[in-house]
């Protein structure tokens, strides 16, 4: 039960660092549970989606109050993603959320959200349709491929 419990959080951690700006990867994780045959794949697809999507808000948090130090070098989003990011949001509006999944621009798109004060509600639930869809699909080719 322990060893299960540290099994969640350690995907929940791999989720959460995923979606944020620091370099990290759930896919494999969520695999590896998956294959294990031991988890419900429900509850898996909950915990690394929870995890995903509060990372998201942490970066739409970030956008929200770090925004006027965007020319700092320490910034967390380099100029040309940042650039990148906030071009597809200005194109496709909140539908742009959608790719928030997409690696190398998703992140950097989710904390334009913020910056661009894009509702907390609303960025929640595009973010949540892209993050828990990506690992829907995540897991039906995991387990087609097994």
């Amino acid at each position: 039960m322990t060893a299960d419990l540290a099994a969640y959080f350690g995907l929940f951690g791999a989720a959460f660092l995923a979606a944020t700006i620091l370099p990290a990867q759930s896919e494999a994780v969520l695999a590896m549970m998956i294959l294990a045959e031991r988890y419900p794949l429900a509850i898996l697809i909950g915990i690394a989606s929870l995890g995903n999507v509060l990372g998201s808000i942490v970066n739409w948090a970030l956008g929200r109050g770090i925004e006027r130090y965007r020319d700092r070098r320490w910034f967390p989003v380099s100029p040309k993603k940042l650039e990148s990011a906030e071009g597809w949001y200005r194109r496709y509006g909140k539908w742009s959320l959608l790719a928030s999944w997409v690696p190398i621009v998703g992140d950097p798109l989710t904390v334009v959200a913020g910056i661009l004060r894009v509702p907390l509600p609303t960025f929640a639930a595009f973010v949540t349709i892209a993050k828990a869809g990506r690992y829907l699909v995540l897991a039906w080719v995991t387990l087609e491929v097994a």
